[in-house]
């Protein structure tokens, strides 16, 4: 209520607008309140020299006219006691520093949970966070795009190492973070391919409709990994893949995937034949990867034995 009263003021006054209000809410401390609160968002705030320390040099500050909310208690050492107390307790023996991790862990999850919605653009601070990552993601593989690659071989697009929070209880890359690394090497060969961010907007894209997963050794936290991209077959609406992750030091195959694409009119949802310069950049790289061996984990049924 007293937030709602302020608010109000600061639009009567054309201090900002209900819209800046909002937002002044949705991208700061609407963030930290959502998950910890007032105080403890203040405790973090105050720092290693503790709630006291902070409320202290805090209590002058409500005898000046920065709202229009002037009726406050006094801040003397009853009331600062009794919150210190409870804050104390709040916060169960927690450090600072664990009280911020908690908080980032926290934002992190928030911020990712936002970048979901409104139909994958995101929401509020989770748009801004997936705007950045994009223009990350577009600049990362642009480099690899657009620089000479030998089309006799197999397509090295992506080079990155395995993240820390990528692991599970073994320690070892965990299977969803396979699939991710797949994905990220399909995305960049659509780069590659000019299925940039102009070509999406336009209405098209393609969709992965199949993926089936070999795996084949482990992968650890800070591991330099690196994938291969081998088109199989490309027409008018299909993209047929099998890439590799590779452990860029030992040089071995980590995992391997086949993956089916389709080509989609986004607007319409279904299938089309892509633009005549796509086509033409992915025929070419099928043209030359034809005489290239076939994998020999193309095609394979899952159980399927070794040979």
């Amino acid at each position: 209520e007293a937030f709602w009263r302020e608010a109000l003021w600061l639009v009567h006054d054309d201090v900002a607008t209900a819209e800046e209000i909002d937002d002044v809410v949705r991208y700061s401390f609407g963030l930290r309140w959502a998950q910890m609160g007032t105080f403890m968002t203040y405790r973090i705030a105050g720092g290693e020299p503790g709630m006291r320390h902070f409320m202290n040099q805090f209590g002058p500050a409500l005898k000046w006219p920065w709202t229009k909310l002037m009726d406050v208690p006094d801040m003397d050492e009853a009331l600062i006691d009794k919150i210190v107390a409870q804050s104390d307790a709040q916060a169960a023996g927690r450090s600072i520093r664990e009280l911020e991790k908690i908080r980032d862990d926290n934002l992190v999850a928030i911020l990712q949970a936002l970048r979901a919605q409104d139909q994958g653009k995101g929401w509020g601070a989770g748009a801004l966070l997936k705007q950045y990552e994009d223009r990350l993601f577009e600049r990362a593989h642009e480099a690899a795009a657009g620089r000479a690659h030998d089309l006799s071989q197999p397509l090295r697009l992506l080079e990155t190492e395995v993240a820390p929070d990528w692991t599970d209880y073994n320690g070892h890359m965990t299977e969803s973070r396979y699939l991710q690394v797949f994905g990220d090497t399909s995305d960049a060969l659509l780069l590659y391919a000019g299925v940039d961010r102009a070509y999406r907007e336009r209405g098209f894209s393609y969709y992965t409709v199949e993926t089936h997963i070999m795996h084949k050794r482990e992968a650890r936290a800070f591991a330099p990994i690196h994938t291969t991209t081998q088109v199989l077959a490309a027409d008018d609406k299909r993209l047929h893949v099998f890439h590799a992750i590779h452990d860029s030091a030992a040089g071995e195959v980590l995992a391997a995937a086949e993956q089916m694409l389709l080509h989609v009119d986004t607007k319409a949802q279904k299938a089309c034949a892509a633009e005549p310069a796509v086509m033409a950049r992915l025929r070419a790289l099928a043209d030359a990867h034809a005489a290239l061996e076939r994998p020999k984990d193309a095609g394979r049924a899952v159980g399927q034995g070794r040979s």
